[in-house]
């Protein structure tokens, strides 16, 4: 596995962050380049938020300031990345250009304020934010020390001007090729009589008042979203593209916001960033803390699986708003920083360098703080600058998984529009994160997929509440397993297509031969219900025990799959509750409940030990510790992070015995060398 870099002008890991001088003067800059220097802070990315400055009015433009930035950046062996400043207009752009500002549910425009505040539809908006883009281009696409374009900030939210509803309407005519029959069958409008007679009687979904009771609609609503959201940003990078094409290009993202399709956006990205802030409810103390952002990493490395990511953001204090700004523990800031690196990062940016004295975030942490540098975190980033230094051999090197796990967010759109089988959230965002958990503890890598992505590298998939299926995967999973993988679906899954039509059959009715049954129907229990799934004797996997089932059981007929555990309560007592089936030359399983996870636990180790899915380590991890593995063609680095508050010792034939402190990390090479 060649190493592939973020910017091969720069093939180290980086450490920096977002950096705002316009809010500073020049003996600041000055300060800051010195303590960027002690620090280690090499990357500095700098204009999300600068257009006020760089534009102070329309068309009259002043770089000489970020020049003077730029220039003592790099007398001081700085890099830096440029972002684009669309995401906060400047007031005077606001006032003059009222229709450029979003337009809420509601109708109302709203008042120039906040950031990503703009029309996202307004054609524009779009030229203007090119025109600067493309002075910023001109002026430092060539600099030797850029090494990345960082477009926009957080692109988020929906806007409901005419523009955007008009533009809705195109999307919608476009995908049902001009057939309004087909969108109206497509949608099973004949319900309460929704029969849309014209493209001009669709509106967006959700608005006051109107319609929210098609479920096809929301959730192409919410495709035009992510993809408006694409085309805007496409917009913004074409004078980048054209005047900079060595330059690449990436804008942050925030894990699992549910707002837009991350998978679609990042085709269009050279490097994926994004923006991880743990822990707004519970302490950094609590070990599925961990759990959840690695797998939130792992969802965004593995939108290309193949190459090496950066954290754009993540702070090392706090967050401002955070519902407690609970400080970062000592070490605890180091430990976030190895355990994001464990998951190839190949970069740690922080938000924010220098605290804003001002402003909606002037307490979110920041390295150099309102009380000067002579603090703990900035001690604390000064030791993880230095550290980076002596593993800048991890430096372009991905992880490899055989483990596929399905996290879709057109099938989250869809489980959230569904009027049951409970009113609510359905918990698809916890969900997946405990299979996750599950096939962690085991001590095997993971790849987080969509359904639209191939499956051929994995040898094990797992696709939990897999509600809407499209075409494409239906026939990718029938083929995977029918090469010999391994398959895991549970509940809830194959209920509705693509336009949340349940299947002509029902449930499960694309998977019915491949699962070896059919569903007839799902129980749903109220908070204080339970049922209780017991595994069979000598079952084919050699699970054993009996287990809690809560929320959902699903109640199937076998055709030709395998009982391995059945229901012990309620009318469908006996019921398979876990089934195998064989499938061409693999097996395709059935989980039937949502259940205790230390059922997720026992199963999914054994269905990797069946799969011969290779383990990461070759001793079994103790309770806490994770195991995640870099490698390139000349380099192998193991990460043993342990996420308790107490140590642990781990014994090893091929790496001896270990201790790792609480909230640490034992890091080896492939020589047998602890380099941390």
């Amino acid at each position: 596995m060649r190493k592939s870099y973020i910017n091969p002008k720069f093939p180290s890991l980086w450490h920096g962050g977002d950096y705002c001088p316009e809010q500073w003067t020049p003996e600041i800059w000055d300060e800051d380049v010195r303590l960027m220097q002690k620090s280690r802070f090499t990357v500095a990315t700098m204009g999300m938020f600068a257009w006020a400055k760089l534009e102070p009015s329309e068309g009259v433009y002043d770089f000489g300031w970020f020049d003077e930035v730029v220039d003592k950046l790099t007398k001081g062996e700085r890099w830096f990345i440029l972002g684009t400043p669309s995401a906060a207009p400047p007031a005077w752009f606001s006032n003059k250009y009222p229709e450029t500002l979003r337009t809420r549910p509601n109708g109302v425009r709203q008042r120039h304020g906040n950031r990503v505040n703009f029309n996202i539809g307004s054609a524009l908006y779009r030229e203007k934010t090119r025109e600067i883009n493309r002075k910023l281009a001109e002026r430092y696409g060539n600099h030797p020390r850029l090494l990345a374009w960082h477009l926009s900030n957080e692109y988020n939210g929906e806007d409901y001007s005419q523009d955007s509803i008009e533009q809705f309407r195109e999307w919608l005519r476009s995908k049902f090729n001009n057939d309004l029959g087909a969108l109206n069958h497509a949608y099973w409008t004949a319900f309460w009589g929704h029969t849309y007679g014209s493209w001009d009687e669709i509106d967006p979904p959700g608005t006051p008042y109107g319609e929210t009771a098609v479920q096809g609609l929301t959730v192409d609503w919410k495709r035009f979203v992510t993809d408006q959201t694409i085309d805007f940003m496409l917009s913004e990078a074409e004078p980048l593209r054209e005047l900079t094409p060595d330059v690449p290009i990436t804008t942050n993202m925030m894990g699992t916001y549910p707002g837009l399709d991350y998978r679609k956006m990042a085709k269009h990205l050279d490097f994926i960033s994004w923006d991880s802030y743990p822990a707004p409810k519970k302490p950094l103390t609590d070990p599925q803390t961990w759990i959840t952002v690695g797998f939130r990493h792992d969802l965004m490395r593995s939108l290309k699986p193949d190459k090496p990511w950066l954290l754009m953001e993540y702070t090392p204090s706090s967050a401002n708003w955070y519902d407690v700004m609970a400080l970062k523990r000592p070490g605890m800031h180091r430990f976030e920083s190895l355990h994001a690196l464990a998951h190839g990062a190949d970069g740690l940016q922080y938000f924010q360098w220098r605290q804003s004295r001002g402003g909606q975030e002037q307490f979110h942490g920041a390295v150099v703080s309102h009380s000067g540098s002579n603090t703990r975190i900035f001690d604390e980033v000064c030791e993880v600058g230095i550290e980076l230094d002596t593993f800048n051999n991890l430096a372009g090197s991905t992880v490899k998984s055989e483990v596929a796990l399905l996290f879709d967010w057109e099938n989250r759109w869809a489980l959230e529009a569904a009027c049951g089988p409970i009113q609510g959230d359905k918990k698809y965002e916890e969900t997946v994160p405990d299979f996750y958990r599950a096939l962690i503890k085991a001590g095997v890598s993971v790849d987080i997929v969509g359904q639209d992505d191939s499956l051929d590298r994995y040898k094990l998939v797992v696709a939990p509440m897999a509600y809407s299926l499209r075409p494409t995967f239906i026939e990718e999973v029938k083929r995977f397993v029918k090469n010999g993988g391994h398959f895991l679906t549970t509940y809830l899954s194959g209920w509705v297509d693509e336009n949340s039509l349940v299947f002509e059959g029902g449930f499960l009715a694309p998977w019915s031969e491949l699962l070896g049954l059919t569903s007839e129907e799902l129980d749903a229990l109220y908070k204080d219900q339970t049922n209780s799934v017991d595994f069979l004797g000598e079952n084919s996997l050699g699970v054993a025990g009996q287990f809690q089932a809560t929320e959902f059981c699903e109640i199937v007929h076998p055709t030709t799959a395998e009982p391995l555990a059945v229901f012990r309560g309620e009318f469908y007592a006996g019921s398979p509750a876990v089934t195998g089936n064989k499938f061409g030359a693999g097996v395709a399983y059935y989980l039937a409940a949502r259940t205790e996870t230390a059922l997720l636990d026992v199963l999914l180790s054994k269905l990797a030990r069946a799969a011969g899915v290779s383990s990461v380590v070759d001793f079994e991890l103790p309770m806490g510790v994770m195991a995640k593995k870099r490698e390139a063609e000349d380099s192998e680095t193991l990460f043993l992070l342990n996420t308790l508050s107490e140590p642990t010792v781990i014994t090893s034939e091929k790496w001896g015995s270990i201790s790792i402190a609480p909230y640490n990390a034992a890091v080896l090479t492939k020589s047998r060398e602890l380099i941390a």
